[in-house]
Parts: structure tokens; C-alpha cells; sequence
């Protein structure tokens, strides 16, 4: 069956003042929302009926705010509606009075709240010094538009006109922020806190885009900053909350969205966000209990799985999975046998049958996933290699590849598919962000099983079932298979090592060294990692801690483990009798990055990274002189599916 264009109307509509660009869809044969797959970035719209009955893909015609698209599906008149804010409109505004704090989205970053006239400012938190009263006395200043004070900041200028340059400071880092440039918004908010130093938005605004960047920590205190200047600014709540949430703290989380929703009770994503706290801490809670009845890991054959809020043990046997005749992609004979390992026919065609966005049938998905656990829940938690020996003997090291699956092909294209004589080893983040995360980790594991000395893995901090659950990975494979398979890529994931030596020169980790001296390689090798990621620890520094330029260690922009200085990678390459220490975890313009007077590396392979970061990957083939070198490349073209398009409503704050 072709798919049709349907018919439609494109306008724009003007109401209260806001510019919008709306779609009308007519889609008589679609039953609702779960038939149909919207995809728009601040250009484009893609509209495709999962039953291939329908296929649209507009130009728009001005940019539009990625992150504030609605649809609603009309079923009586069997429309799709589709409201686009433009980035030229400023975006949503609140509505009068007190229901800007009802409304139904805090996520819109180009809202500016109504004066509250009764409480005068705070003195501005940021070093600046005010010239209203001071705390012994004097006349109160009134507080401006957007909670500035009346007097401003000592750098406001002639008063309104440095608020009101501020305030254009913060629009603009608002239309940087729906761009995907982070640092460029996050230069803009600053410079608005220069301006106006009292003005709770602009700290929760630039919350957000460190949110987005993953600095959990600076985001948490911008989001103190915005409740110590205005404790009733229901979003400097939900940003903390956010980057608590984010940070893999549940439970710190919810009392900042609890108060969220007791200040809008008709919050519809507060609700969203106090429910995704309380069913990871339930979560939590059942894999607790579970290991607790398991006093010795072992492999087993049944996992842990949810279904309609109920826990249950859940037997995974691909031998009893029936594949339909009607079923036309690979096929593995033996899949499920103990020990089984598919062919190289059966990998390569793998990789074909994906590369054109068709699904691999279940009885192989978990034959894969099945296999894969169990060799690599024999290795140690840190794994020794060695670079094939020989003329032309070298391995290749990759980092994130975050479930941009077209670009992960892209690299076989330039260095040549797994093997063991074309060894890789992929520094973790394989899932989340890039919708075809599921595609990149079949093709990882189905060449694991293939090479097990050809290809190796090492555990990123998206390799957990809490990011799963908020970046897209989770639902991505909920969409795809089902709850079983799920439960069963965590359980793989948590039997992934932590680091790999190569040569007993090069020390590969996802994260980064330590928030103490004295850890050695043995150490390493005895972690028990067979667990979701602790939030302290040597795993938790493993997955999550990043280099600085400075001497010494500090505590990480991210709120979760460290970040360690020159003399902290120097002492521990000499301690453990190593030359280099290379990790990922981090975005870089050309996808590597040489820190540490030469010790360090940073390498990162998903280029565009989101779509948005406009960076190269790189990856770095070693060979028997252990010199690395470095390829970076560009990104590829992939299906006009956007990233995150997975991603549970719950947990839209974190996408880009």
C-alpha cells in the first residue's frame, strides 16, 4: 500500500496576541493518536500513519518552537490538529491573574509572570549590589514586571532601561534555548543576571538550559536562587525537581513537585512528574527486594516485570515464540539453545533488515539479548584486552553513539564492520536521546555474540533503567516489543563491565577517575556491578565524574560524582602503571577532545548530537605503539524520526 497525502490546511493564526502556525489533518481511516507519528523540529513537520496509510512532510513557514508543539485528534471529525508556537511570537503566554499559576505546561520558557506587588525583591543574589533599601531599614522598592526590583541592581543602568535590555536578553537566550544551542542561551541568561540580578526567571530559564546540557548541579542551584528571590514562583519548584529527578534522586525530587502541584492543583505534567517519582521509588523499592532474594547473582532465565502495575516473574524461553509465516526478516536457527551463536549471514542480514527500518522478529530479539547477558555477566567488571598482534594489528575505540544508529553505520562504512581482526571497543551511552536506540543495541550485541573477542562494551550512565525511563529508551522499546523486552535490555545492562585496559597501557572508563586517591586496578576488577548504578561510590565515578582544567577535584556540574583536575589523572595513570586514560560522557565540536598535559582523552561518537549540537564523532584506532589517532566525521541523513520521539510525557522536561 502507498501512502497518501492527506488533505489539509496550513495557517497562521493569531489569538490574544500569539502567533501560532496550525495544522488540520484530515485522516478518516485513523482511529486516534496511537495511529498516527508526529515528528517537527523548527522547520519541518512530518506526519506518517503507522499502518503506512497516510504520509505528510510540510516546509514551515516561519521557525517554530520545537519543544511546544500540541496535537489534539478530533475523533468525530477524524482531524488532526496541530498548534505550533513561532519562535517570532514569543511562544505561549499566561493568562491573566492567578491562573498563570493553573496552567497546564511550566515548561514554557518565554513566559513572563504578572507583577506580585506585595513582597518587595531580595537584594540581588549574584555579588551585585543593590541601591534599594537596605536589610536595616528604609522605604521598600516596588517590584517590576517579571519580579525585578524598583530600583534595580547596581548594573541595571537608568533603571527600566537595563531591565528592559535584560529582559531582551532573556527572550533572546529563550529563542537559543528552542534552537538546541545550550551554551549560547545559557551566555544569554547570564548576561540578563548582570543586568537584573532579582528577577527569579531569568535563574529558572537558566535552569532549564542547563538541565539540558546535563549540568544537574548549576541547574539545582539556579533553581534555590529562583525560590530564595520569590518563593512563590511555582517553576524555580519544578526545575529543581527536574534536575533532582534527573540526577537519578527520585526521592529529592518529589517534595519539589509535591509543592508544585499544591501551589497549581490543576497541573496536569506536576501530576505527570509526582506519579514518575513515586513509580521509580516503587520501582527502586521491588528490584531492592529482588536482589535480596537472591543471595548470589546468578543468570536466570526469569526477570522482574511490570504490567498494569503489577509485579511478576515473567520466563523468557525463544524456542517457545512462534514466528508468524508471515515473517520475513532473519531468521537465527538455534536461537535460545544455550551457548547458541548466530551466523554471520544472520548478523549482516541483521543489520540490512534494520538499516531499512524493519523489525527483527521477537524470538530473536530475545535470543540476542538472552545471549549477550549471559557472556558478559562471566566477565569482570573490568576487562583487559590486548590489540591483535601482527602487521596492521589496532582496535578501534568509540564513545557515545546514543541511539543514532545511521551514524554507528556510517562508522563501519569508514573503518570496516567488527571483527576479530578489526576489534572496537564502544565506551557506553549505546540508548537514549536518538530514537533508534533499539537498532544500535541489537547490532552492538548481535556482533558480540558473533566476535566475543571482536567487540566490546563497557557501561555508560544510560545504560540504567532510571535515564531509560526519562530519555527515550524505555518507551522506544515499549513501542517496539513490550514490557518483557524491556525488563530483559535492563537486566543486560546490568551486567555490562565498568572499564577496559588495553595493552596494560590505556585505561577506557565511560566517566572518569575518582573522588579519592589510592583506587587501584584490582579495585575495579572486584566492583559488583551487577546492579542498577549507585548515586556514590567507585561505579558511580566510573559512569558519571568529568575532567577539569584545574588541579585538584571538585563537585560535579552534573550534581552526581566528581570532577577531577590534571594531578588527579597523573597520579593514578603512575600508581597503576598506565600512560593514558580515555572516556566519552561528553559532547565535543570535532568528537574528541586531548586534556591533561597529553592523559586524558574524551572521545564521543554521535555527531549532530540530538539534531541539534551541529558537533563531528570521532573515534580512535590504537596500534601496537599505542599512539592513538584520530577520525572524526560528520553526521549521515537517518528516517525523519526526531530525537526523543519515544520519550513518555512524564518526562518531557529532559529532551531537547
Amino acid at each position: 500500500m502507498t501512502a497518501q497525502e492527506p488533505s489539509y490546511t496550513l495557517d497562521t493564526v493569531v489569538e490574544d496576541g500569539v502567533e501560532t502556525i496550525r495544522l488540520i489533518a484530515k485522516v478518516p481511516q485513523a482511529k486516534g493518536m496511537q495511529d498516527l507519528m508526529l515528528e517537527t523540529d523548527m522547520t519541518t513537520l512530518h506526519l506518517r500513519d503507522k499502518k503506512e496509510r497516510y504520509k505528510l512532510e510540510l516546509a514551515l513557514p516561519k521557525p517554530v518552537f520545537q519543544d511546544k508543539t500540541r496535537a489534539t485528534f478530533r475523533k468525530k471529525k477524524k482531524e488532526l490538529v496541530v498548534t505550533m508556537y513561532t519562535v517570532e511570537g514569543g511562544g505561549p503566554l499566561p493568562p491573566p491573574g492567578q491562573l498563570v499559576r493553573a496552567r497546564d505546561s511550566m515548561e514554557d520558557m518565554s513566559m513572563t509572570r504578572p507583577p506580585v506587588p506585595s513582597k518587595p525583591p531580595p537584594p540581588p543574589p549574584v555579588g551585585s549590589s543593590s541601591n534599594g533599601s537596605s536589610s536595616g531599614g528604609g522605604k521598600k522598592g516596588k517590584k517590576g514586571k517579571g519580579g525585578g526590583g524598583g530600583n534595580g541592581s547596581a548594573n541595571s543602568g537608568s533603571g527600566g532601561a537595563g531591565v528592559g535590555r535584560a529582559e531582551a536578553l532573556k527572550n533572546e537566550g529563550n529563542a537559543l534555548l528552542a534552537a538546541g544551542k545550550l551554551e549560547a542561551s545559557v551566555e544569554a541568561y547570564t548576561a540578563a543576571i548582570a543586568l537584573d540580578g532579582s528577577n527569579a526567571i531569568f535563574y529558572s530559564n537558566r535552569a532549564s538550559a542547563y538541565i539540558k546540557q546535563e549540568s544537574y548541579r548549576l541547574a539545582i542551584a539556579d533553581a534555590d536562587l529562583a525560590i530564595a528571590i520569590d518563593p512563590d514562583y511555582v517553576k524555580g519548584y519544578y526545575r529543581r525537581g527536574t534536575a533532582q529527578l534527573a540526577s537519578g534522586v527520585a526521592k529529592d525530587a518529589l517534595p519539589d513537585f509535591e509543592e508544585a502541584l499544591r501551589r497549581c492543583p490543576g497541573s496536569r505534567e506536576a501530576k505527570m512528574h509526582v506519579k514518575a517519582c513515586l513509580d521509580i521509588m516503587k520501582k527502586a523499592n521491588v528490584a531492592e527486594d529482588d536482589e535480596d532474594d537472591d543471595e548470589e547473582f546468578e543468570s536466570k532465565a526469569d526477570v522482574s516485570a511490570e504490567d498494569n502495575g503489577q509485579y511478576f516473574r515473567v520466563q523468557y524461553d525463544p524456542e517457545a515464540v512462534t514466528v508468524e509465516s508471515s515473517y520475513d526478516g532473519p531468521e537465527w536457527a538455534g536461537c535460545g539453545a544455550v551457548g547458541a551463536k548466530p551466523s554471520k549471514e544472520f548478523v549482516e542480514d541483521l543489520v540490512e533488515h534494520l538499516r531499512e527500518e524493519r523489525r527483527l522478529h521477537k524470538k530473536y530479539v530475545l535470543g540476542i539479548l538472552l545471549g549477550v547477558r549471559d557472556l558478559m555477566a562471566k566477565d569482570a567488571s573490568l576487562v583487559d584486552i590486548n590489540v591483535p598482534d601482527g602487521p596492521g594489528g589496532h582496535f578501534t575505540v568509540c564513545g557515545d553513539t546514543h541511539g543514532q544508529f545511521y551514524d554507528l553505520l556510517n562508522i563501519f562504512d569508514i573503518n570496516g564492520n567488527p571483527s576479530d581482526e578489526n576489534p572496537y571497543l564502544f565506551n557506553g551511552d549505546f540508548v537514549d536521546r536518538g530514537s533508534f536506540s533499539v537498532e544500535i543495541a541489537l547490532t552492538l550485541f548481535a556482533y558480540k555474540l558473533l566476535y566475543p573477542k571482536g567487540l566490546f562494551l563497557t557501561r555508560g550512565n544510560h545504560e540504567s533503567r532510571t535515564c531509560n525511563a526519562m530519555y527515550g529508551f524505555e518507551g522506544e522499546v515499549l513501542a517496539k516489543y513490550d514490557r518483557s523486552v524491556m525488563t530483559l535490555f535492563t537486566e543486560v545492562f546490568n551486567q555490562l563491565p565498568l572499564a577496559a585496559c588495553i595493552d596494560k597501557t590505556v585505561l577506557v572508563v565511560h566517566g572518569g577517575l575518582f573522588d579519592r586517591d589510592g583506587v587501584t586496578l584490582d579495585d575495579l576488577r572486584n566492583i559488583n556491578r551487577h546492579c542498577e548504578p549507585p548515586v556514590e561510590g567507585l561505579m558511580c565515578d566510573l559512569l558519571w565524574a568529568d575532567p577539569k582544567i584545574l588541579p585538584g577535584r571538585a563537585p560535579s556540574k552534573r550534581g552526581v560524582s566528581c570532577m577531577f583536575g590534571p594531578d588527579v589523572t597523573k597520579r593514578f595513570l603512575d600508581e597503576n602503571g598506565l600512560q593514558l586514560l580515555v572516556r566519552s560522557h561528553e559532547v565535543k565540536p570535532t568528537g574528541y577532545e586531548i586534556a591533561h598535559d597529553g592523559r586524558c582523552i574524551t572521545v564521543f561518537s554521535a555527531p549532530n548530537y540530538c539534531d541539534q549540537m551541529g558537533n563531528q564523532g570521532a573515534f580512535i584506532t590504537f596500534e601496537k605503539d599505542m599512539v592513538p589517532k584520530f577520525t572524526s566525521f560528520d553526521c549521515v541523513a537517518h528516517p525523519p524520526i526526531r530525537p526523543m520521539a519515544y520519550q513518555s510525557s512524564s518526562f518531557s522536561m529532559f529532551g531537547f
